[in-house]
């Protein structure tokens, strides 16, 4: 990548960020991580530059990954949001924002990084 993208990680397992993060700074991203969701909606609050957010559904404490998603999308329609859950992806209808994606665990690293690449694609070539 030409630039540098942000990527937000959020997630309460420790194992679970250090393999999405490895995966997407493979893939040329710039990676922020939070451990809860308190952490990410403060990450969001400051951020000038963030591009995407990968969120798990139960971050611990503070907001959840639906909170996380819908503030971030307040502060920058544009943000490509991926959300990950093991037991809450039935409830991704009713709470995703548009145009995200849910990978529901477990998964393999690279669907994170299609998931978030794709958003990002169809945000870059979308027309202004």
């Amino acid at each position: 990548m030409d630039e540098s993208v942000r990527i937000l990680v959020v997630d309460d397992e420790a194992m679970i960020i250090v393999m999405i993060e490895d995966a997407l700074r493979d893939a040329g991203y710039e990676v922020e991580v939070a451990h809860s969701g308190e952490e990410a909606l403060s990450i969001i609050e400051q951020a000038t530059e963030l591009a995407g957010i990968v969120t798990d559904i139960q971050t611990g404490t503070g907001a959840d990954g639906w909170e996380i998603g819908r503030q971030a999308r307040r502060r920058s329609p544009v943000v490509a949001v991926v959300y990950m859950s093991g037991a809450s992806a039935g409830e991704y209808a009713a709470e995703g924002v548009p145009g995200s994606v849910m990978i529901q665990k477990p998964f393999a690293p690279d669907q994170i990084v299609t998931g978030i690449s794709t958003q990002l694609n169809k945000i870059a070539s979308a027309p202004e």
